[in-house]
């Protein structure tokens, strides 16, 4: 008996997907711990890059000022999920969203609670610019910014069509900026960066 050989190569089998509702199981039934530096990104488990002291002071600072920024206008959470559905829950670093009588007790933010995302990067800037700011922009998140601290710059992403942001600024450290959804604030950037 004489077998066909297949006339593909498997260089690189399929990943196995999961959606959020199966990354929530895990999570309920000990498979990721509470410990465990993971975020759901397309439906795969990607393990965070760990914080560098600079990226943690700015993720700090942009978090505490903010929170007396928008406080009574929105909610600011840091490093917290947000979800995506169907398959992704990301973690940024801050998170602009809407107040929640209930606290967010029972859910996460989904996109259309959010009015910022920040993500603050180190040593993750591509990473950050593409892959990340393609999950923001089909989730339709209005404004999405990443403060690059090596360069001492912020990306800003505003206007999402489909998998991409239209306009994309960089703005230095010693420029001013007004959030999308609060013309009224009007943030000095030098203010909050270390």
């Amino acid at each position: 008996m004489v077998y066909a050989k297949p006339n593909f190569q498997l260089d690189d089998p399929p990943q196995r997907r999961w959606s959020v509702d199966e990354y929530h199981r895990m999570i309920a039934a000990g498979i990721l711990a509470p410990g465990d530096r993971v975020e759901l990104l397309e439906g795969q488990i990607i393990e965070m890059v760990p914080q560098e002291p600079p990226q943690a002071a700015a993720t700090s600072s942009f978090g505490n000022d903010f929170v007396l920024l928008f406080a009574g206008k929105a909610w600011v959470r840091q490093q917290l999920p947000i979800t995506i559905a169907p398959n992704s829950e990301p973690e940024p670093d801050i998170a602009v969203v809407r107040i929640d009588p209930n606290r967010y007790r029972d859910r996460h933010p989904y996109p259309e609670d959010v009015y910022l995302l920040i993500e603050i990067s180190n040593s993750t800037l591509n990473y950050d610019r593409e892959r990340k700011a393609k999950i923001y922009a089909r989730a339709n998140v209005p404004e999405y910014w990443i403060v690059d601290i090596n360069q001492k710059q912020i990306l800003v992403f505003r206007n999402p069509q489909g998998e991409r942001y239209q306009i994309e600024q960089t703005l230095s450290w010693t420029n001013k900026i007004v959030p999308l959804a609060f013309p009224e604030i009007e943030i000095e950037l030098s203010k909050l960066l270390p």
